[in-house]
């Protein structure tokens, strides 16, 4: 009995070898298994980081692009504007004749009747020019000559004449067919309107005492 007993163990014991040996090599597949998916996943990585400097390469492009084409309207602008000032200036430039018109011109805050008030500025930027300006109205002008000798203003876009004599001066818009300002007197005029009132000037029309 005891040899049948031992035979039948050295009959198991191979198969009991062979069932124990599969579950220590198993791991094995597993583990390329999981390597696999390690490599597949690196040249999604590498595709996900060449796709991002491309798009930050056109972004960077496209700026640059922007940026060049804002600068070049800038320099167009400036250089017509130079160019526009440039025109002006040369339209603004007075004879000797008109320039020794504007140094007889009253400036400053000009009293005038009905309460009115008439400012007369130089215009440092451009000699010659002045600034007329008074409650609804503002004009820039230019002496203009006359056969008279009277001191003349005009601004020639906005229609409007400021005229000057000894006593007295006037605003007028010719456009409308306006008076804006009348017995506008500067201290100087003041003065001559006084001396007049005082003496007045004999009337041609008047028979000579």
């Amino acid at each position: 009995m005891k040899s049948f007993i031992a035979s039948a163990l050295m009959l198991l014991a191979p198969a009991l070898a062979m069932a124990q040996t599969p579950a220590k090599t198993e791991p094995k597949p597993e583990t390329k298994a999981a390597a696999k998916p390690a490599a597949k996943s690196a040249p999604k990585a590498e595709a996900k980081s060449a796709k991002t400097a491309d798009k930050a390469s056109a972004t960077k492009k496209s700026t640059e692009a922007k940026t060049e084409g804002t600068s070049s309207r800038t320099q167009l602008k400036s250089a017509t504007n130079q160019v526009a000032a440039g025109i002006i200036a040369a339209e603004a430039a007075l004879s000797p004749a008109e320039l020794a018109i504007a140094e007889r011109v009253h400036v400053g805050r000009i009293p005038c009747e009905l309460g009115a008030f008439v400012t007369v500025t130089a215009e440092p930027a451009s000699p010659g020019h002045f600034h007329v300006e008074g409650k609804g109205f503002k004009y820039f002008m230019a002496p203009v000559t006359t056969t008279t000798g009277t001191v003349r203003l005009e601004d020639q876009k906005g229609g409007a004449v400021w005229l000057q004599i000894a006593n007295k001066s006037m605003l007028m818009n010719q456009k409308l067919g306006q008076r804006l300002a009348d017995e506008c007197m500067s201290p100087q005029q003041l003065v001559v309107a006084e001396a007049i009132k005082k003496n007045p000037p004999v009337s041609v029309l008047e028979p000579l005492k």
